[in-house]
């Protein structure tokens, strides 16, 4: 695959082959948005102005805590938080609109809005490679797995970004992927529940020690 601005990120992240590529995908754009967001972005107006209306969820909250300096951060809530009180209505019963507006700011977060938009763009440049074909292909038929998030969602672009033979090859990969690493761990954890039987006392553990580690990252994009 030739490298160029583009690609090279997706060429590291898939020549790893450690994981969901996806997964490391996804992480290296949470870093990005994260520092950010407590960064450069602090003092952009535009920026403000959706941070105000979308908050952050509890886990970027956090990032952004760990990341960032105080006062960034207190800067960025003391707006958001205006924004809040200047929605609440004059009256004394809260009307439909800012009930609405509080159970979008439960569900909504400027920097997930941020992966998001970012990881369907990255995608299609896993599209554009591996309609190339070569070294690429190749390289995505390594991988250790798909993870069940990520497995949904690319086959689901896939249909729009692939077509023919093309699309049929990708999906029998990606499921190939997803299918096998599914099947080893069901196989894992079964051994796992087995060791606890006293009549397998002493017996090796395998590789199903860190079973239940490998389901986690497996079903939730998360190590443990």
């Amino acid at each position: 695959m030739k490298e160029d601005i583009r690609t090279i990120p997706i060429n590291d992240i898939f020549s790893e082959k450690k994981g969901c590529p996806f997964c490391t995908m996804e992480h290296m754009l949470e870093d990005i948005q994260v520092s950010y967001i407590v960064g450069d972005a602090m003092m952009e107006p535009n920026t403000r102005i959706d941070t105000n209306k979308k908050g952050f969820c509890h886990r970027h909250f956090s990032m952004m805590q760990k990341e960032g300096k105080k006062l960034p951060n207190a800067l960025i809530l003391e707006s958001h938080l205006q924004e809040i009180i200047n929605s609440i209505p004059k009256g004394k019963k809260p009307d439909k609109k800012f009930l609405e507006k509080i159970r979008e700011l439960t569900k909504s977060c400027y920097v997930c809005d941020r992966i998001e938009n970012n990881m369907v763009h990255l995608m299609q440049i896993v599209f554009t490679e591996w309609k190339k074909g070569n070294e690429f292909v190749s390289l995505y038929r390594d991988q250790p797995f798909i993870c069940l998030e990520h497995y949904g969602k690319v086959v689901e672009q896939a249909g729009s970004n692939l077509k023919g033979k093309d699309l049929q090859e990708f999906y029998e990969v990606t499921t190939k992927l997803f299918k096998e690493y599914l099947e080893d761990l069901k196989r894992d954890t079964t051994y796992f529940c087995s060791m606890f039987d006293y009549r397998n006392q002493g017996k090796d553990w395998g590789k199903s020690i860190d079973v239940i580690e490998r389901n986690i990252e497996f079903l939730t994009k998360e190590k443990p």
